[in-house]
């Protein structure tokens, strides 16, 4: 692997570790990027990359979004991610997740984990065996906060595109408002289900086309190719897949208003989101809009530090908030000239002791 600190994506992480067990044939990276605010909270990915170098900018990239994230939304927690390297037949064990609980253990609480892409409730209840610093645990209680962060994280990007379309095209109902939907998993599904409730029109799309076909037809949505998805004219182009798609040439396909969606770093590069203020597309940024699984899950882990049931209507009533920041940081990116996400940026950096 290469030296992580020569890497673009490096911005002064406080710890970027190499976790090898040659037993259960465990690769995986895990990287602190601030703890200013708490122990390093965010998930583990289980992931396939074609190089090594794919996964150090990922985990990067990532870690730092989850100091943004959690500062933004309120947390007392820092950023953290992980990644599991995982073979090109995803083969995933019990040895090796406990092996990956061992190193999440070995760091002494300065690093939370919770389930990503991947990763599911049942490998969560594997690591914790190994490892008490876990959170996103099934609960068997309706009103208590736990189990699988995707529902959550649904809600608030559901709230952020009701907010997007009452500030960009001053509709105050997504009745006929016309959403297209990247990835219809655990997320975006979720998204697509709120969205259809409301009478939106949608445009599903999905690797597994299958998935995507299938959720259209229970909802009376239409469906286009993966490849297709961002060319579609839509008022919402809603990425809820993997990120780094907004780049030159998806911004130049994108034929919509808004661009509101939970997958993380959307931005290939910081100059993305100018390119999209360039071309007057209201920008949700993904940390912000995308924070209701993090909340779910950080609120259910210091409940549990503190032997305490988690309140969901506590869950739901933090991340009823995040429709305010966006506007906030929308009005400030209208009056100074800043794009949004710079302004988000700027507000995250200030909150993690590293901003002017």
């Amino acid at each position: 692997m290469s030296a992580f600190w020569t890497e673009p994506d490096f911005d002064d992480h406080e710890l970027v570790q190499l976790v090898r067990d040659e037993q259960s044939g465990l690769t995986a990276l895990i990287a602190l990027h601030s703890t200013h605010c708490g122990p390093g909270a965010g998930g583990t990915r289980f992931w396939h990359y074609a190089e090594p170098k794919a996964a150090i900018r990922d985990v990067l990239r990532l870690s730092r979004g989850m100091s943004y994230k959690n500062a933004m939304a309120g947390l007392p927690v820092g950023g953290g991610k992980a990644v599991i390297l995982a073979d090109e037949q995803r083969t995933k064990t019990p040895e090796m997740l406990a092996a990956f609980g061992d190193a999440v253990e070995a760091l002494g609480g300065r690093y939370v984990t919770a389930e990503d892409v991947g990763i599911s409730e049942k490998d969560m209840v594997a690591v914790a065996e190994r490892t008490q610093y876990v959170s996103g645990l099934p609960t068997t209680d309706d009103d208590e906060a736990g189990g699988d962060p995707g529902p959550f994280t649904a809600m608030g990007i559901y709230h952020g595109i009701k907010a997007a379309v009452e500030h960009k095209l001053g509709k105050d109902s997504l009745s006929g408002v016309h959403v297209a939907i990247q990835g219809v998993g655990s997320v975006g599904g979720g998204v697509a289900r709120l969205l259809a409730q409301d009478g939106a029109k949608l445009t599903l799309s999905d690797i597994d086309q299958r998935r995507a076909q299938d959720l259209a037809q229970q909802l009376g949505a239409k469906t286009v190719a993966p490849e297709s998805i961002m060319s579609v004219s839509c008022d919402v182009f809603s990425p809820n897949a993997l990120g780094a798609i907004l780049d030159d040439d998806g911004i130049a396909r994108l034929d919509c208003a808004i661009v509101a969606g939970g997958a993380n770093n959307q931005l290939a590069r910081e100059a993305h989101g100018k390119l999209l203020s360039d071309r007057d597309i209201l920008y949700a940024p993904d940390y912000v809009i995308n924070a209701g699984g993090i909340i779910s899950v950080t609120l259910e882990y210091l409940c549990r530090q503190h032997s305490e049931n988690c309140d969901i209507n506590e869950v739901r009533r933090r991340i009823a908030q995040i429709p305010g920041r966006l506007k906030e940081i929308w009005q400030e990116s209208e009056e100074s000239g800043v794009p949004s996400h710079a302004v988000a940026n700027a507000m995250a950096q200030k909150l993690i002791g590293r901003g002017a």
